[in-house]
C-alpha cells in the first residue's frame, strides 16, 4: 500500500511594506512598517519638532519658515526611504492634524508640500480622529479587563480639541467633542505672564467654560474610570504611574503644580522633550488633572506608549476597520435615528434587505466592505427628515445627516450617507444638487450604486410592517427575479418597484421582477 504523500505546508506570502507619514500639531514623522497577515510590526520610525500648533494658535497660519521646516523634513524622510529600497513618494498614508484646516494658508500649505515633495496629504477631520482614538482605546480596553465592565471615559486632549468617548460594557454610547486643546489654551494664556499657581488658575479660567460643559453632559452616568490620550500626558507617563497602575489624582496635581514654575527650558532638559511639547505640557496636565476633578475620581488611566508611533500605526489600518467598529458605527447611527424618532424596526429591516442585495449584486457593483457599512447607517437614517415633516422627507434627512457627527465616519463618508439616504424616494442622483456635484466621479458612482440598493430594499419594506423576509433571487441577461416566500400578495411591493426600481435598472442594467410565490 502505497504511503500517503505529506501535503506541503502552504507557501508564507512576503510581507508588505507599508509607510505613514504624519504632520502633527508639534512635529512631522513617519513610520515603516512590515505588515504580515492582520499583523502591522513596525520596522523604522522617525520624529523631528516643528512649531505647527504655535503658528495657527498665535497667528492663524503658518509662516513660511515652518512650512518650508515640514518641506525639509519630509524631503530628508524620503531620501531615507529610497535609502532602505522603498518609493519615496509611495508612501501608503501622508496625513496631517485637524488642525491645520484652522490655518488661513492650509491650501498653500499642501500645495507646497505637493509641489516640493510630490505627496498629497490628507488632514485627519474628526471621522479619522475618532476611529484613531478608538484603536487607542481598544487595546487600553485588552490591557485592562475591569474597564469593560466599568463606565469608563476616555478624553483624547488634543492640540486645539478634546474628545470623550463613554464607554459602558466595553462598547461605546455617546461621544462629544470640545474646542479645548492644548496648544490653543497655551497660546491663550500665554499674554497672562503668569507662573506657578497663578499660571494654572489661568489655565482652569480659561477651559471653565468646557470643563463646565463636558461635567454636564456626563452627569447623569456614574463614571467609574477615566482614560486619557495625548500626546503631551503619554510624553511623560512613567514619571506619573509605573507600566499598567492608574496614576493617582494627588499624583498628577502634584506633578502639575512642579512643572507650572519650570521654564520651558527647564522641562525639556528634565523630561527630556522637544519644545513644541514643552510648551503644551502643563496645559495638557492641568486640563486633564481638572477632567478627573470634575468627575470626582480619585484616580486615572494613561496608556503608557509612545503616542505618536501608535498613531502612525493606527492611521495604517484605520480605514479597514470591521467586525465591533462596524457595530459602534451603527450602534452611532441607531442612536441618531432615535434621537429623530425614526422608526426602529423599518430602518433596520431595510438594511438587512440591503444586506441580502449587497450579497447578491456584488460582482457588479464591486463595493468594499466599507461601502457595505454606509450602506447600513444609510438605511436606519434614511427617515430621520420625517422629524423636520413628512413632506419632502428625503431632503430633509440629507440636511440632518450632513449636520450631524456619525461615530467612526469621516465627512466624507457623511456626505455619502446622507446622499444616498436623500436618494432612497423621487429623484435619483443629479449634476444639479450641489453635495452631490462636489464629489469625485468615483464617489458619484458610489452614491449610486448605493441609492439603488437603498431604493430597492425599501421599496419591499413599504408597508413598515416588516412583510418581506426572505428573497429567494434569481437573474438572467437583463432582468432580476425576485421571489418572496411566504408572502401571500406582492401588490403593494411590486407598485413600489415600479417607481424605485428605476435607479437600480439604470445603474445594473437589470430591471427587477418579483415573481409571484409558487
Amino acid at each position: 500500500m502505497p504511503k500517503a504523500r505529506k501535503q506541503q505546508p502552504p507557501a508564507h506570502e512576503p510581507a508588505v511594506i507599508s509607510t505613514a507619514l504624519h504632520i502633527g500639531a508639534s512635529s512631522v514623522s513617519v513610520m515603516v512598517c512590515e505588515q504580515d497577515g492582520q499583523t502591522i510590526l513596525p520596522v523604522d520610525f522617525l520624529e523631528q519638532p516643528a512649531p505647527i500648533a504655535r503658528d495657527i494658535f498665535r497667528r492663524g497660519s503658518l509662516s513660511q519658515s515652518t512650512i518650508e521646516r515640514i518641506v525639509s523634513i519630509i524631503k530628508g524622510y524620503q531620501k531615507s526611504l529610497a535609502e532602505l529600497g522603498l518609493d519615496p513618494h509611495g508612501i501608503t498614508r501622508t496625513l496631517a492634524t485637524n488642525i491645520l484646516s484652522e490655518a488661513t494658508n492650509q491650501e498653500a500649505v499642501l500645495n507646497r508640500i505637493r509641489i516640493a515633495c510630490g505627496l498629497d496629504v490628507s488632514t485627519i477631520d474628526d471621522g479619522e480622529m475618532t476611529r484613531l482614538i478608538y484603536l487607542k482605546t481598544r487595546r487600553r480596553l485588552k490591557d485592562i479587563p475591569a474597564m469593560k465592565e466599568q463606565t469608563t471615559l476616555v478624553v483624547h486632549v488634543g492640540p486645539g480639541n478634546t474628545r470623550a468617548l463613554l464607554f459602558q460594557g466595553g462598547a461605546i454610547v455617546r461621544y462629544t467633542s470640545y474646542r479645548l486643546g492644548t496648544h490653543r489654551t497655551r497660546e491663550a494664556v500665554e499674554g497672562s505672564h503668569a507662573e506657578g499657581p497663578a499660571l494654572l488658575r489661568v489655565i482652569r479660567e480659561h477651559a471653565s467654560g468646557n470643563l463646565a460643559q463636558i461635567r454636564f453632559d456626563y452627569s447623569d452616568v456614574k463614571i467609574e474610570a477615566l482614560v486619557v490620550i495625548g500626546y503631551e500626558i503619554q510624553s511623560i507617563t512613567r514619571q506619573l504611574a509605573k507600566p499598567g497602575q492608574p496614576c493617582p489624582v494627588k499624583t498628577l496635581r502634584q506633578f502639575v503644580a512642579e512643572a507650572s514654575v519650570l521654564s520651558d527650558v527647564e522641562l525639556v532638559k528634565r523630561f527630556q522633550l522637544d519644545y513644541q511639547t514643552a510648551e503644551a505640557l502643563v496645559p495638557s496636565l492641568e486640563i486633564n488633572l481638572a477632567i478627573a476633578e470634575q468627575l470626582g475620581l480619585a484616580q486615572l488611566h494613561i496608556p503608557a506608549s509612545e503616542y505618536e508611533q501608535g498613531l502612525l500605526h493606527d492611521i495604517l489600518i484605520s480605514r479597514e476597520l470591521t467586525g465591533t467598529f462596524a457595530d459602534e458605527v451603527l450602534r452611532s447611527a441607531k442612536i441618531m435615528a432615535g434621537r429623530y424618532q425614526s422608526d426602529p424596526r423599518h430602518g433596520e429591516h431595510v438594511g438587512r434587505l440591503c444586506s441580502r442585495f449587497f450579497a447578491e449584486m456584488a460582482d457588479l457593483h464591486q463595493l468594499t466592505a466599507h461601502d457595505a457599512l454606509l450602506l447600513q447607517v444609510a438605511a436606519i437614517l434614511h427617515e430621520v427628515g420625517t422629524y423636520v415633516s413628512p413632506r419632502a422627507h428625503h431632503k430633509h434627512s440629507e440636511y440632518i445627516i450632513l449636520n450631524s457627527e456619525i461615530f467612526g465616519l469621516d465627512r466624507l463618508d457623511v456626505t455619502i450617507v446622507a446622499l444616498v439616504s436623500r436618494y432612497h424616494r423621487h429623484s435619483g442622483p443629479s449634476p444639479t444638487h450641489p453635495h452631490y456635484q462636489a464629489l469625485s466621479t468615483d464617489n458619484r458612482i458610489r452614491v449610486a450604486k448605493l441609492a439603488a440598493l437603498l431604493r430597492v430594499a425599501d421599496a419591499l419594506e413599504r408597508t413598515h410592517d416588516q412583510r418581506v423576509s426572505e428573497i429567494v433571487f434569481r437573474r438572467d441577461a437583463d432582468k432580476l427575479h425576485l421571489r418572496l416566500p411566504g408572502l401571500d400578495d406582492a401588490a403593494v411591493e411590486r407598485l413600489a418597484m415600479q417607481s424605485k426600481g428605476d435607479l437600480f435598472q439604470q445603474v445594473f442594467g437589470l430591471e427587477i421582477v418579483i415573481d409571484d410565490d409558487l
